[in-house]
């Protein structure tokens, strides 16, 4: 391939995401050329010489740095690896001309009052909410809705913040919580704003898609066996296919299809999340990026094709319809943090991979780090991934795996004398 022909990608994250590595994998077998926008402190871009500077909370001079980049190396597509730079890789993508969800829809998909808007004006099946100021008291609120609710921030992911509360009591004490862990992110649109939702019973899913012109297709559906009903709701076990009805598999994803319509977006990854009962499915929310974490790598489409690497496909202009996701039941187990403290080691990981259909564990969580559960903790403590005959054989290899693994936690708590 000439220099002339190369193809470049811009990539958007914080330092934090997991999801670089994939990429960079996928884009080498591509042949495409990554640059990398990491938002970090400046003093430290201009020491490992960044080639792209971002500030996610400075959006129009980042989409300034990236159009001048761009202007000098031309790029076809300007992706966001998780949900905290959407919105800066749209906003840059419609400067430059690229394909990609407008602006105004990546907001929505981000910020969840806006989205819960939307998603109601077009009667798609979602939470009652309403919206308070975090400056609001809590005591009054707490005396007016009826429970059991679910608290949230507006901004952040990944469960982050995220409370279900049964009574005026439990308002007060996870108002206050929530208040306290968004301290600092006031001068964000929506950082000191609360919102309070109906609670919605029932089984989980994810949904899994790429769009196409607006049009959703659906790459993978995952059950969530682990009941999520709080008071946190922290993510564990992912298995696709899913074992639901065919009917109900098709209602998840007529109802993802409406969703997406209504906020918008059209072009590129989503991942949906829903609650299914006997009304039928809910739509709890819906981003326009892919699927978070390493749970990606339980995904593999034709001949050992990776989901970033269908992304990438479809970004420079290859089409991704024909791709189908291999028929091999997998799964993947986010491994919960049992407690807050120094994560000061970790035993049982090669028995845990000795379990039948198992096919790797990772730790992620670094000893001597602290570690941080839900509703403030924004991660794992690593990922099991397995796969077998059967989603219910994978489940059983993850569950079994996961006894195997024993982790010390020195805690934090101050001595009392």
């Amino acid at each position: 391939m000439s220099n002339s022909d190369k193809k470049r990608i811009i990539l958007l994250s914080k330092v934090s995401t997991y999801r670089a590595r994939p990429f960079m994998t996928a884009a080498q077998r591509l042949g495409i050329e990554v640059v990398y926008g990491i938002d970090m402190d400046p003093i430290l871009a201009d020491h490992w010489r960044v080639p792209l500077r971002i500030q996610l909370d400075k959006p129009q001079e980042t989409v300034k740095n990236i159009v001048a980049f761009a202007g000098e190396h031309p790029v076809q597509a300007v992706i966001s690896l998780d949900d905290s730079a959407s919105v800066v890789a749209a906003m840059a993508s419609e400067a430059l001309g690229l394909p990609h969800n407008n602006s105004r829809a990546a907001l929505a998909a981000r910020n969840k009052y806006e989205m819960r808007k939307m998603l109601a004006a077009s009667d798609v099946a979602c939470p009652g909410f309403h919206l308070y100021d975090t400056a609001a008291d809590p005591a009054g609120i707490a005396a007016e809705i009826e429970y059991p609710v679910v608290i949230k921030p507006l901004l952040l992911s990944g469960s982050r913040g995220v409370i279900r509360v049964n009574n005026p009591a439990e308002f007060k004490a996870a108002f206050e919580r929530l208040k306290r862990m968004l301290a600092g992110y006031e001068s964000e649109s929506g950082g000191d704003q609360i919102l309070v939702e109906t609670y919605i019973p029932g089984g989980e899913v994810a949904l899994e898609g790429i769009l196409e012109r607006g049009r959703l297709k659906v790459l993978a559906l995952f059950d969530k066996p682990d009941p999520l009903e709080g008071p946190f709701f922290e993510e564990t076990i992912y298995v696709t296919p899913s074992r639901l009805a065919e009917a109900v598999q098709q209602s998840i994803a007529d109802c993802t299809a409406r969703a997406v319509r209504s906020l918008g977006l059209y072009h590129g990854p989503i991942h949906a999340e829903l609650r299914i009962n006997d009304d039928g499915p809910w739509l709890l929310e819906v981003a326009g990026r892919s699927i978070g974490g390493l749970c990606s790598e339980t995904l593999q489409f034709g001949s050992d094709i990776s989901l970033e690497e269908l992304i990438l496909r479809q970004a420079i202009g290859l089409d991704v319809d024909a791709f189908r996701r291999e028929d091999q039941a997998t799964g993947v187990m986010m491994i919960p943090i049992p407690e807050a403290g120094l994560l000061k080691g970790c035993e049982g990981t090669e028995e845990a991979e000795q379990v039948p259909l198992v096919d790797r564990v990772e730790i992620t969580a670094e000893l001597n780090y602290p570690l941080v559960p839900l509703p403030e903790g924004d991660s794992y403590l690593g990922f099991i991934f397995a796969s077998g005959p059967s989603p219910e054989a994978v489940e059983a290899a993850l569950r079994e795996a996961h006894k195997k693994l024993h982790f010390q936690v020195e805690s934090l708590l101050p001595m009392v004398s």
